[in-house]
């Protein structure tokens, strides 16, 4: 499935994410050749409406059409059929960010490819990763990582004091490439955010003209760190909604405005119906059941048990079916 190239085709520059099939007939590795040759891995569109990864490359990559790069760049970009649909993935495919080594699914055709991306980086000396993404809900932009280790954290602080560790789901790319070096995953707001383009190229630029990345740990009063303890989502066969209409489930219609606040115990997240038992699935690092932790069902509304940050709540009812409602986040103490 996968295409490897040595050099970028000059239309990738400016094409749109909907158009890159165009240029591309499928997933592509491109290497670019740059003055310090320990290459910097970019990653983008592994969801197919997330064009952020893209935009940024296009935004680096044209500041050096008349120079040297900094250094040397290996580029995927990813699920450029889902892309050409804007969508996350299509019906028949596997999510692009649940099966690299480590996840679930490594029989899958796509598994395999993402193997040979990583054995190919593993020969190259990799200098870092980055995985860039959009995101459907109201978040800040935020880094994340899947090691605490002090580089890792380094180079997440790069982007934004906001950080997040998280063990779930497997199957990623910053988590299969944080065995080969420091990998983060950015979170750059919604598709056509302006500012989480230039943040995401400015974040790749520095990257590019970073001879290391210190080993020292990050001061303390310079991130906000946050650890991802339980994963949220609707169990099959029950209807949900956010807009008021009859559903199993009716959740707020400005939920996603409760992104990366603290929430106090005995917040509502919604109501639901008579009879419905088992709605939602909360599960966590090592898929352990944790409703009864953080939810209860009282006079048909849904509420939480205790105090909890939420990422990613979307309005999106695609999205929450295909990947999960929301995450729910602790602090940690002390940076660690």
């Amino acid at each position: 499935m996968l295409t490897v190239l040595d050099q970028l085709p000059t239309p990738v520059l400016e094409v749109q994410a909907r158009e890159l099939h165009r240029v591309f007939s499928g997933p592509t590795l491109v290497h670019l050749e740059g003055k310090d040759p320990r290459p910097l891995f970019l990653s983008t569109l592994l969801h197919g409406n997330e064009p952020v990864g893209l935009q940024a490359v296009q935004k680096v990559l044209k500041k050096y059409l008349e120079a040297d790069l900094p250094r040397s760049v290996s580029i995927f970009f990813g699920n450029v059929f889902a892309a050409r649909e804007g969508l996350r993935r299509l019906d028949q495919q596997s999510d692009y960010n649940r099966i690299w080594p480590g996840g679930d699914d490594s029989d899958q055709p796509e598994a395999r490819m993402m193997q040979q991306i990583v054995d190919i980086m593993a020969d190259r000396d990799i200098f870092a990763s980055i995985d860039m993404h959009n995101n459907t809900g109201l978040n800040p932009h935020y880094a994340c990582v899947n090691d605490l280790g002090d580089p890792f954290l380094q180079l997440a602080s790069l982007f934004g004091r906001t950080v997040v560790y998280f063990l779930q789901p497997r199957g990623v790319q910053s988590m299969a490439f944080a065995r080969l070096c420091p990998a983060v995953t950015l979170e750059c707001g919604k598709p056509g955010d302006a500012f989480g383009v230039e943040h995401a190229a400015e974040f790749v630029d520095a990257c590019l003209h970073l001879s290391s990345i210190p080993a020292h740990p990050v001061a303390a009063n310079d991130i906000d760190l946050f650890h991802t303890v339980a994963r949220v989502r609707i169990r099959d066969g029950v209807s949900f909604g956010f807009h008021g209409e009859e559903t199993d489930i009716a959740f707020d219609g400005n939920l996603d405005r409760l992104n990366f606040r603290e929430l106090p115990a005995g917040t509502r997240f919604g109501s639901i119906a008579d009879g419905i038992e088992h709605a939602i699935l909360v599960t966590g690092d090592d898929g352990d059941d944790l409703m009864d932790r953080f939810f209860h069902v009282e006079d048909g509304l849904l509420i939480l048990n205790r105090v909890a940050m939420p990422s990613m709540l979307t309005l999106d009812e695609q999205v929450v079916r295909q990947d999960c409602l929301c995450y729910l986040m602790e602090r940690l103490a002390s940076g660690k």
